[in-house]
């Protein structure tokens, strides 16, 4: 865009920064010429030089257009007050010295409204910070608070920083918004540089030459700060005797010494500096940790016992373990700990058993989430060369235990995120956790070896997927199963009936659940391995009584019948066996996350060319198990049995939308297959569970806790489970094992026995077949 040439009257300015959309004052103007510029626009230029004639190097081209406010006198001197309207570039300057030509020459706004906003505030803290080491230089940041744009406020605090004219000048000469506020940024971290360089210079002569007053003067100070936060929780003199707190704390002389020398430095530092703050949190933090050892406990494995069978149903295995703890610690006479992983599905009970061993220990008990973490500082803590550097989350811990040898429930270990640059967590809990380490286990902040060896680690985990081999090296694993029914009706009726009247505020004698309620709940309206959900369950129950108990008082019993209009239709279903199996469908066993259930497998032969297809949305395991029991079958019955080159083999598991995977179907895909071949059904009272091999054995699954108890639930009389899954039976619940008739096989050949009836003279049958080696059914 090209602009006509305009010529306006010329004035030179010196030493002042004039932007667009600025407000200043012009001082020490001749009165005649002040007079001239009232009430008219002008062009102000900024330079100290004689002018030259456009075109020339030494000559500035760009100025500002101003517009004059007011003419007054400011002590004794004749001031001009200016608004500028926009930058000029000059074209342009006549002979006398007083008038130019000129063209608009708008800069360039290329920061939006929020970039503006951020540069705006940078300054204004920079400011502030700059502030308390001048002399008025409270009252300029908050005369600078007040202004709204870049410009504005470039131009107020340009007569207050060290810029020369020149540099003036090249801020009025910059085309880009972005650029000029980045230089003068660059003037005030100049100016705060020398500032801090002057101070600096300053303290270090004082110090020398007066280093004993100072001292003398800094003590003054120290008691008079001391007498003001003395809150009267302890005297001032022993709060603050770091060296004595430092003696009593119990610690081993290696720490001892390192405090001292803190406590020293602190004292010769002055108490005002950042440094002094510094030493005196962390000296605090050391101090506010257990150092001196816990006397030896002489455990009562009677009362330990009683205690964990009262709080908790079942867990037998980690109960023992807990028990033998204590054993060792009685024939030691130590308070060694250890480390235990129980790993089991939610709501198993791991984390509230925490506190139950800490109450059978006789040991504090504090806990430690580690779901989510992804920094290693997390728990090992930041070095005190970082502003604002605390512990990590173990020596915070033990600050909250408050002694050496707590009991520290490690939840959701499986949970920590994988390391990235931040470090690896579950890296920094080797050393936590490892009984030949942790003794001296050094802590970031701390700096200095910190004794965990006392401490009881009770780690939790749904599940090992996730956990780094060697940090499993480091603890005992201990596996919790889900509940049963009748575990879950015990738990029920011993602990979360009483907690949920409690807490919905009702007496026991006002609201009361049959067994058969209770049992009804556990089975029909909850499907979990753990207990959570029937607590809510029951809380439910308690709500839905609650205005009943307000409208027509109690007590209330309420009955199996009454849970309909408490929950609606039932929302669990259970599968249950049928009368009769047709060919090819035989009732298995499955384990869930909630607990055991049936699975039923259905094999159908249609004319083909020998093709097996496999659905019910099955993983590689179960795939792969599938053929294994096919070739199987080939290779066990008659040759003459199936055709099977010209038959195609169709398996399906049904509840298509559930995935299915795992080799323990193996002897059950088996037997369909074998139903199918000899057109022979199989009773469906009987299930079965097993991985096979292609040698025909049997091989052992797990979960056979849940999968029996499912297999009664479904109405199931007959059981066959592998031969090496016996020892398992000791963790059945008797009320399980005497419903079912419990069969162990080792081979395909007593599988087909006990489901078929089919006794084979040889298990060559194959090659002998040809020669008409005998089949009874």
């Amino acid at each position: 865009m090209n602009y006509d040439v305009t010529e306006s009257p010329f004035l030179r300015v010196a030493g002042t920064l004039l932007l667009p959309d600025t407000i200043l004052r012009l001082k020490n103007l001749p009165r005649e010429h002040a007079d001239t510029l009232v009430s008219t626009r002008f062009v102000a230029w900024s330079g100290e030089d004689e002018l030259a004639e456009p075109g020339n190097e030494n000559l500035n081209l760009y100025g500002l257009l101003c517009e004059t406010q007011g003419l007054s006198e400011d002590e004794g001197e004749t001031a001009l007050t200016v608004k500028a309207i926009e930058r000029v570039r000059i074209t342009s300057l006549y002979k006398n010295g007083i008038t130019c030509t000129w063209v608009p020459a708008p800069e360039t706004q290329d920061l939006d409204e929020k970039a503006q906003e951020q540069m705006l505030k940078y300054i204004k803290d920079l400011v502030t910070e700059l502030a308390s080491s001048v002399q008025g230089g409270r009252h300029i940041a908050r005369r600078a608070c007040q202004y709204s744009t870049l410009n504005q406020l470039m131009a107020f605090l340009a007569q207050y920083v060290d810029i020369s004219q020149q540099e003036c000048y090249e801020l009025i000469a910059t085309d880009s918004l972005h650029e000029r506020s980045v230089h003068f940024i660059d003037y005030l971290l100049r100016q705060k540089e020398s500032l801090s360089l002057n101070m600096e210079m300053r303290e270090k002569l004082s110090k020398e030459a007066s280093d004993y007053y100072r001292r003398q003067a800094l003590i003054r100070q120290m008691e008079a700060i001391k007498s003001e936060l003395d809150d009267g929780e302890e005297p001032s003199e022993k709060k603050n005797d770091y060296a004595a707190r430092i003696k009593e704390a119990g610690m081993n002389e290696e720490v001892e010494k390192a405090l001292l020398e803190d406590a020293k430095r602190l004292e010769e530092t002055n108490p005002q500096s950042s440094d002094a703050e510094v030493l005196k949190n962390y000296l605090e933090f050391a101090l506010s940790l257990p150092w001196k050892k816990e006397p030896a406990f002489d455990p009562d494995l009677a009362e330990a016992r009683a205690i964990l069978d009262a709080r908790h149903a079942g867990m037998d295995k980690v109960k023992e373990r807990i028990i033998q703890h204590l054993a060792i610690m009685k024939l030691r006479a130590s308070n060694k700990g250890s480390a235990i992983l129980l790993v089991g599905p939610p709501g198993t009970g791991k984390t509230s058993l925490g506190k139950s061993i800490a109450r059978a220990l006789h040991r504090p008990y504090t806990r430690l989430s580690l779901g989510g973490i992804r920094d290693e500082s997390e728990i090992r803590g930041h070095r005190r060369t970082y502003v604002g550097a605390m512990s990590g989350r173990v020596l915070k811990a033990m600050k909250t235990a408050g002694a050496t040898n707590p009991v520290m429930i490690l939840d959701e270990l499986d949970k920590m995120m994988a390391g990235g640059f931040s470090g690896d967590p579950a890296a920094a809990m080797l050393e936590v956790l490892d009984p030949e380490q942790n003794d001296t286990f050094t802590d970031h902040y701390l700096d200095l070896p910190y004794d965990l060896s006392d401490v009881m680690f009770i780690a939790t985990a749904n599940s090992l997927d996730t956990i780094p081999a060697p940090l499993l090296d480091r603890m005992e694993i201990i596996s919790l199963s889900s509940y049963t029914p009748s575990e879950k009706f015990t738990i029920a009726t011993r602990h979360l009936l009483p907690e949920v009247l409690e807490e919905h505020g009702i007496q026991p004698g006002q609201l009361t659940l049959e067994a058969d309620a209770i049992r009804e709940i556990i089975n029909s309206y909850t499907m979990e391995a753990g207990c959570r959900g029937l607590k809510k369950q029951l809380a439910k129950v308690c709500r839905f009584k609650a205005v009943e108990l307000i409208e027509k008082g109690g007590p209330i019993c309420v009955k199996a019948d009454d849970l309909k209009d408490i929950f609606g239709p039932i929302a669990i279903r259970h599968d249950k066996v049928k009368d009769h199996n047709p060919v090819g469908v035989i009732t298995g066993m499955a384990w869930t996350a909630a607990g055991g259930e049936v699975l039923m497998i259905e094999a159908a032969s249609m004319p083909g060319k020998g093709q097996m297809i496999l659905t019910g949305q099955l993983g590689d395991v179960m795939k792969e198990s599938a053929r294994i029991s096919y070739s199987v079958l080939k290779s066990r019955l008659p040759l003459d049995t199936m055709e099977f080159e010209k038959q195609d083999i169709h398996i399906h598991f049904p509840a298509g939308a559930t995935p299915k995977d795992g080799p323990s179907a193996g002897i059950t895909i088996f037997t369909a297959l074998a139903s199918l071949a000899l057109e022979k059904p199989v009773d469906s009272h009987i299930a079965m569970t097993g991985e096979l091999s292609l040698s025909g054995e049997v091989l052992p699954i797990g979960g056979l806790k849940e999968k029996l108890f499912g297999a009664m639930r479904a109405g199931i009389t007959k059981v066959l489970i592998p031969i090496d899954n016996v020892r398992d039976l000791e963790e059945v619940d008797e009320e399980v094992k005497n419903a079912l008739n419990i069969i162990p096989v080792s081979t395909v050949e007593e599988v087909l026995k006990e489901t078929l009836g089919v006794h084979f003279t040889d298990n060559t049958m194959p090659r002998l077949a040809a020669k008409g080696a005998e089949v009874l059914f």
